[in-house]
């Protein structure tokens, strides 16, 4: 198959030998065979079984069964001249309960993947939680429950002392602010609780994870890469008003600082989100100094902007978010704002903290609803918003931002959690009723670049 996209003018030259090019996957989203070889129970396999909770009823069972397809996957990122492949440890898979006895055909499996890579030149970026918490540990309180730092901590030590010989680029979480906000304050996530009286909790002891798992990482493996990943949105106001102004900076520091300031030893930023406050009665004497640590890379995850103003009826923040359908600007299949200066506005606005050492884009992309036609899939637009994306990317690096890489969200179409399988951001297509793989257009132009 030919590509009918022209050419871009972006060389990867232009981003110099040593910026990293990869593509980003997660385990729920991908791997099927969900309770193989001795897997446990995540709270992804409890949530999709309730009612109403995914688009269209979808189930993550099969997913595009990377588990038995992880070697015919992986030779399709050698065919596309990718050198770098993110995917995550399903933590159920190590340890079936979360914690007591290690399920050692998990331990295999990952191993044959990392083995499998590493034999096609390719290297393996774990992310080590994907929002896949054992079920047997959410029993327990989950994220809510003191407990789960060392619960997670043992998790960690277990897959550093497994996979550390061979993989050296590390991130301990994804998204935190994500697997917090929509599954312990929303409920549309997994495992679907609601209120700040889990939200609170769930906020700091995932943070307080995210510094353990740092330590225990470099403690284990000195010459390895150690970071993790947040999501991130470019806010703007909707008007000049100081009330808009203010929502908007409320809401910045809820998606955007939430989670990274304490890290970087700054705390907790609630002088403008008084709701925080309520976090006090959960941090002990010494936490926020356990909070910090100092990550060899921050990830960053950019696919958009928010538009914010005030809102006085929006509990805790009186701030709402003007969805793009409302405001005549293109999006994709998601109804997020195509919006290419987000991801240079998100760079320059990270590359203002002197304690962040370098920042990989871990995560970037567009769902649009794709078509198969005569074996061959089309899409010019995911091609677009990648060429745009990645303009804005050159011009923040050229302006001196630490960027360091760029992971294209995703290899294959997948499991879109709550959204099922309707949202399509793979560069590979995934016909889901037999599973055959086609490699998109935009595939082949990334493909064309790295060569």
């Amino acid at each position: 198959m030919k590509s009918n996209i022209q050419d871009t003018v972006l060389n990867k030259q232009f981003f110099g030998e040593d910026f990293t090019w990869g593509v980003s996957t997660a385990a729920v989203q991908i791997e099927g065979a969900h309770d193989a070889d001795g897997k446990g129970e995540s709270v992804w396999d409890i949530f999709t079984q309730k009612k109403g909770k995914i688009k269209g009823g979808h189930h993550h069972r099969t997913a595009t069964d990377f588990y038995n397809r992880y070697q015919d996957d992986i030779d399709l990122i050698k065919q596309l001249n990718i050198p770098n492949f993110r995917f995550s440890i399903a933590w159920s898979r190590i340890l079936p309960t979360g914690t007591g006895e290690v399920n050692q055909a998990g331990i295999d499996y990952y191993n044959r993947v990392i083995d499998y890579c590493l034999a096609q030149g390719i290297q393996p970026w774990l992310t080590l939680y994907h929002w896949d918490l054992p079920h047997a540990l959410e029993l327990k309180g989950g994220w809510t429950n003191r407990a789960v730092i060392d619960w997670f901590s043992n998790y960690v030590t277990i897959c550093a002392t497994a996979f550390g010989d061979r993989v050296k680029h590390w991130m301990v979480m994804n998204e935190p602010s994500v697997f917090t906000g929509a599954g312990y304050f929303l409920g549309i996530h997994a495992p679907g609780r609601k209120g700040l009286k889990n939200f609170l909790p769930a906020i700091h002891h995932a943070t307080l994870s995210i510094a353990a798992g740092g330590k225990i990482l470099r403690k284990a493996l000195p010459d390895a890469e150690i970071g993790t990943t947040y999501s991130c949105s470019y806010i703007e106001p909707y008007s000049d008003k100081q009330k808009d102004i203010i929502a908007a900076t409320r809401v910045d520091a809820l998606l955007n600082r939430l989670f990274i300031e304490p890290v970087l030893g700054l705390g907790y930023p609630a002088e403008l989100t008084p709701v925080l406050k309520g976090m006090d009665k959960y941090i002990l004497p010494g936490d926020l100094d356990n909070v910090k640590f100092d990550f060899d890379f921050i990830g960053l995850q950019n696919y958009t902007r928010e538009i914010v103003k005030h809102s006085f009826f929006t509990p805790y923040i009186h701030a709402s978010l003007v969805k793009a359908e409302k405001r005549n600007v293109p999006i994709t299949a998601m109804g997020w704002e195509v919006y290419p200066a987000s991801i240079y506005h998100i760079l320059k606005k990270y590359n203002q903290y002197p304690q962040i050492k370098k920042i990989y884009l871990t995560e970037s992309g567009a769902a649009f609803k794709d078509e198969l036609v005569e074996d061959e899939v089309n899409d010019p637009q995911r091609v677009e918003y990648l060429q745009q994306y990645l303009q804005e990317v050159l011009k923040a690096k050229n302006e001196g931002c630490k960027v360091s890489g760029y992971f294209i969200w995703t290899l294959t179409d997948n499991f879109e959690w709550a959204e099922g399988y309707h949202p399509r951001f793979g560069i590979i297509y995934v016909d889901f009723e037999t599973l055959q793989r086609t490699v998109k257009a935009s595939g082949l132009w990334y493909a064309n670049l790295l060569r």
